[in-house]
């Protein structure tokens, strides 16, 4: 954006350039078109100076975002821009922001989806854009790592693969990561965006009682493989070690690497 600012000295004009902007007259690049002359009554004629000014991709971003908040009824919101690991963190400032946020995240995702297009539609390099609103990522982040704890403990438990509702992958990423630090324990995505979610299953082979294992009609086995009222062993091993689900089985487009087995290493995790 290039705008001429007149005044009666060039220091006036780059700062009526800077209220303009609304930023800082460092960020401007300027142009002196005209100065005033010196004569012998004083200076004659005025400053006129051009200034040039580009929004970076945060403050696009953030620019957007308020707009938005403004059409849905928000009043005064600000948003802080700080740096993170390849981008930007628009924080959300205000009185009674906190309805942004939606439930489970799902507004304040949406909205940061909307203002990372808005910031990288000039151009093909991306620029990461991430939002956060009364601390609700933190938050977010001990909830998902703490149903992880619990996920797995369940399916160390039932000795089945126990799959969790569809995530985005920020949140998925959150998932893997805290089974990744749990024994025994592994987890994969499968199925298409918006309904890719993560199954988690546990390694530990089931639990050996006296008697044999239990089957479904509550009764042991002899411990030697043939039947006494429940399964043979080594069906109940087969069925404890196959960590497929009715889910993966039934899905119509599942992902090459879904019917790999599950080697447990987080490298080999797909988001």
């Amino acid at each position: 954006m290039k705008k001429i600012f007149t005044a009666k000295t060039v220091d006036e004009a780059k700062a009526q350039a800077a209220a303009e902007f609304n930023v800082e007259a460092e960020k401007i690049s300027f142009t002196v078109l005209e100065e005033p002359k010196k004569t012998l009554f004083g200076m004659k004629g005025e400053a006129k100076v051009e200034a040039e000014y580009e929004k970076s991709k945060p403050e696009v971003a953030a620019e957007y975002i308020v707009t938005v908040m403004k059409s849905m009824g928000f009043e005064n919101p600000e948003v802080e821009i700080s740096e993170i690991e390849g981008g930007s963190l628009l924080e959300i400032k205000g009185e009674g922001v906190e309805g942004i946020i939606g439930r489970r995240g799902e507004t304040l995702d949406a909205l940061q989806y909307l203002a990372s297009l808005a910031a990288n539609r000039s151009d093909k390099t991306y620029y990461r854009i991430a939002t956060d609103c009364c601390g609700f990522r933190a938050k977010r982040k001990v909830q998902l790592e703490e149903l992880a704890k619990k996920m797995v403990a369940k399916s160390k438990r039932i000795g089945k693969t126990v799959a969790l509702e569809p995530m985005n992958p920020y949140e998925r990423r959150i998932i893997h990561a805290a089974v990744a630090e749990i024994e025994n324990a592994t987890s994969r995505s499968v199925g298409e965006e918006p309904y890719r979610k993560v199954l988690i299953s546990s390694t530990e082979r089931p639990e050996r009682r006296e008697g044999g294992y239990k089957g479904r009609n509550g009764r042991y086995n002899n411990g030697k493989g043939g039947r006494k009222g429940g399964r043979r062993r080594e069906d109940f091993k087969a069925r404890s070690l196959d960590i497929s689900s009715s889910f993966e089985k039934d899905y119509k487009k599942p992902k090459p690497e879904d019917e790999m087995s599950n080697s447990g290493l987080y490298s080999k995790i797909e988001f």
